[in-house]
């Protein structure tokens, strides 16, 4: 099934082609798709933005094709869950990744290792060229490192230790990550949606 991601990020967009290769969902790029304000205060709420948007866009091309969007964060118990659907925009919203950990690590100091328990969350909505929508919601469970630690992976990998492998999301190989991230619990539910939908 022809499927346009909406969204811009480079390292998302690979990350989501190698999520979903073999599978029945063909990841391209529309080259129209414009980022949208995601101001919607729930995450199932800026991935329907962002698919909504783009499935106007392609139809009002004349293309016929499913739609995939996701929106995601992190979110951290000692804080109440922040940053979460505002992870993007955290310490400000012309702030860069590097900016956003830094700030968010510095919240978290004096806070003891066994407190600072964290989750990243995904939700994938993908738009069917029938117009029916389909949403599901993933998560993985982990720990904001005292400091950043690796250099793969992009936004707040970095400081996100995993203890099942005992490595940071950024010390992981791309197919280590890809196994266990939160967009693959996410896209697991939503290609057995589909397979249910027939």
């Amino acid at each position: 099934m022809k499927t346009f991601v909406a969204s811009k990020n480079a390292g998302k967009l690979r990350e989501l082609r190698e999520i979903f290769a073999g599978s029945v969902l063909d990841l391209q790029t529309y080259d129209g798709y414009a980022d949208v304000a995601e101001d919607a205060t729930s995450y199932i709420g800026n991935a329907m933005l962002k698919a909504r948007t783009l499935d106007r866009q392609i139809r009002k091309a004349g293309i016929e094709a499913a739609v995939l969007a996701d929106d995601s964060g992190i979110e951290v118990d000692a804080l109440d869950g922040r940053p979460g659907v505002y992870s993007a925009r955290y310490a400000g919203a012309e702030s860069s990744w590097t900016q956003r950990r830094a700030a968010l690590l510095e919240e978290l100091l004096g806070v003891g290792e066994e407190q600072r328990t964290a989750r990243f969350v995904c939700v994938m909505a993908l738009i069917a060229p029938s117009g029916k929508p389909h949403v599901a919601l993933g998560t993985v469970e982990g720990r904001i490192a005292s400091r950043e630690i690796g250099a793969n992976g992009f936004g707040y990998d970095s400081v996100f230790y995993f203890p099942p492998l005992n490595r940071t999301f950024a010390e992981l190989t791309a197919e280590e990550k890809n196994a266990v991230s939160h967009r693959r619990a996410a896209a697991s539910l939503l290609l057995a949606s589909l397979r249910a939908d027939g």
